[in-house]
Formats: structure tokens, sequence, C-alpha cells
């Protein structure tokens, strides 16, 4: 027998008198390793307790500095040192919000604000996901869309408004629009990019399996660029809720950017505040349930 295998031998004897004291050296080892296989459910509750502990930990390291800017906010607006036309109290901010919630204007701004983000981001995300397929697995498509698509990229949100007003008239169709157009080029920048570096091998091993377009498409290289997948997706909706603001300036008169921009026109800097704290909250949040989304398919495919 090795050294190795006696300490081994030693160290199951050990474990096991210390549960049955007097077996044999068989018994003993019988005994050790049932409670050795029995021994690793004991660790559950602890990796348990260190993930809930990461996470208070980085859901309130992330809640320090926003009430940090809370309390500077307030102390400066009640010790005078800024004028409240300039920049009201956060009470005031909230009084404004409950203006709001009573005459019940509030959650109608938000959830039409919030429809039209949604609808804009899943539209230009799949769009962007059908060019970015065709660029990055194709050189025709490469060759012929990338340097118009780069050229686009580049245009600004606001100058798209008048031809959208010009096209698409006033309605939702324009807004929605606009907003797809945010969300279309982070989606179809990173996966392109990303299905040209898929590695080839990977690509004929799909292949000598039989696999072919949407096919070898869905099984092999789908699945090699989801991080850059997931990673388009959160930066096209935070493009969306950029975007919202300038698609809420199309005659409309209903939505965050809407009350936005008719607050600055009215000098309410109480409710232009308000907007851009609920554009806020609602970014976040909104991001924390894709978060959630990238976790379920990086689990289902990584």
């Amino acid at each position: 027998m090795t050294e190795s295998s006696q300490a081994d031998a030693a160290v199951d004897a050990s474990a096991a008198a210390s549960v049955v004291p007097g077996l044999s050296l068989p018994d003993q080892r019988a005994v050790a390793g049932t409670v050795t296989a029995a021994t690793p459910r004991a660790a559950h509750p602890l990796g348990a307790t260190l993930w809930w502990s990461r996470t208070s930990v980085r859901v309130v390291g992330g809640l320090l500095v926003p009430v940090a800017i809370v309390v500077v906010w307030l102390a400066v607006t009640l010790t005078g040192l800024v004028p409240p036309f300039r920049l009201p109290s956060p009470i005031a901010v909230v009084e404004a919000a409950g203006q709001l919630i009573a005459d019940g204007s509030l959650f109608t701004h938000i959830a039409i604000s919030t429809q039209r983000v949604i609808i804009g981001f899943l539209v230009g995300s799949v769009v962007g996901l059908f060019f970015a397929a065709i660029v990055g697995l194709t050189r025709s498509g490469d060759i012929l869309l990338s340097p118009l698509l780069v050229a686009l990229r580049a245009v600004p949100s606001l100058a798209w408004v008048p031809l959208l007003i010009l096209w698409l008239q006033i309605g939702e169709e324009s807004k929605i629009t606009l907003i797809a157009i945010g969300a279309f080029f982070p989606v179809f920048t990173t996966v392109a990019g990303a299905l040209r570096r898929v590695d080839p091998q990977l690509v004929e091993a799909g292949r000598s399996f039989g696999l072919r377009g949407w096919s070898l498409l869905r099984t092999v290289q789908l699945p090699a660029v989801v991080p850059s997948l997931v990673s388009g997706l959160r930066l096209a909706l935070a493009q969306a809720w950029l975007f919202l603001v300038a698609a809420e300036l199309i005659a409309s008169s209903m939505g965050l950017g809407w009350l936005l921009s008719d607050s600055g026109n009215t000098g309410r800097v109480d409710r232009i505040l308000l907007a851009i704290v609920l554009l806020a909250l609602l970014g976040t949040l909104t991001n924390a349930l894709l978060v959630l989304f990238e976790r379920a398919v990086l689990k289902r495919w990584l």
C-alpha cells in the first residue's frame, strides 16, 4: 500500500470512528463513505447564503451614490444655495408627481412611453438580427450593406423626425419606427461582428452533420454568439429609451418625452426633473428584466 493510500485509509478510519467508535476497518470505511457522500448537501445553504450576500452587497452598493445625491440635493435646496426656480427640492418633485397622479395622467404617460419603447425595441432587435445574419455570414452582404448601414448609423436621431412625419404622418407608426431605428444598430453591430468571428472549425463540424442555412445558424452559429447578442440587446434597450424623447417630439400629446418637452416650455423644472427620474427608473427596471433574460439564455446555451 502506498503512502497516499495509507493516508486515505487513515482519514477514512478516523471519519468513521468519529461516527461509530469500535467498528472494524472495513465497516469504518463503509460508514465513512456514507458520511462523505452525504456531506455535499450541507454546502448548499452556505452557497445560497454567499449568493444572497453578494446580491445584497451589490444592491446596497448601487444605492449608495443615488441616496448620497438625493441627500446633497436636499441639503443644497433647503439651505438656499441654489434658488428653487433653478433646482426644486426633492420634496417639490414628489409633490409634482402627486399632482400628476391625482389627475390620473402620470401612469398614462408611463404606460404609453413603456409600450412605445418595448414595441420599438422588439422590432428593431429582430430586424437588426436579420441584417446581422446577412452581413456576418455572407461576403456579398458584407460588401453591399456594411458601408450603407455604417453611414446610416451616424445620422442623429432628430434628423429622422421630419422624414418620418412626411412618410408615416404623426401617428404611432412614426414614433415606433424611430425607436426601432435606435434599437436596430446596437444589435446589428454587435451580432454581425460576432458572427464573423465564429470558429470556422465549429461551423465545419455543423456542416459535417448536414446542417445548412437556418438550421446551421440556429444550432451552431447563433449559440456561439449568445454573449454578444445579449450585450447588443442591452445596448439596444438603452438606445430605445434615448430615442423615445425624440420620438415623442413628433406631435405627441402623451408620454414622458412629451411631459419633458412640455414642462420645458412652461418652465416647470420640478416636472422636468420628475420626467428625468422616471426615465432613469424605467430604464433601470427594463435593464434588470433583460439581465434575468440574459442569465436564463446563458444558462441554456453555455
